[in-house]
C-alpha cells in the first residue's frame, strides 16, 4: 500500500516539473490559434456542404417513389 504523500513535498515536486516544461512563445501561440481558426473553418465549410448533399440525395431518393 502505498504512504500518504506530504502535500508540501507534492507542491514541490510539481513547481519543480512546471518549470521544465518548455511554453510557446506569443508568436507560436498566436499562429497555431489563426491555424486551429482556419481549419475550424474549413471542417465546417466541408460537413455543411456534405451535410446538404447528402440532403439532396435522400430527398431525391425519396421523392422518385411517389
Amino acid at each position: 500500500m502505498a504512504s500518504k504523500a506530504n502535500p508540501f513535498t507534492f507542491l514541490q515536486q510539481v513547481r519543480s516539473e512546471v518549470a521544465k516544461v518548455t511554453w510557446p512563445t506569443r508568436k507560436e501561440t498566436f499562429i497555431s490559434t489563426i491555424m486551429v481558426l482556419i481549419m475550424v473553418v474549413f471542417a465546417a465549410a466541408f460537413f455543411f456542404l456534405a451535410d446538404q448533399a447528402l440532403g439532396f440525395i435522400v430527398g431525391y431518393i425519396m421523392s422518385a417513389g411517389r
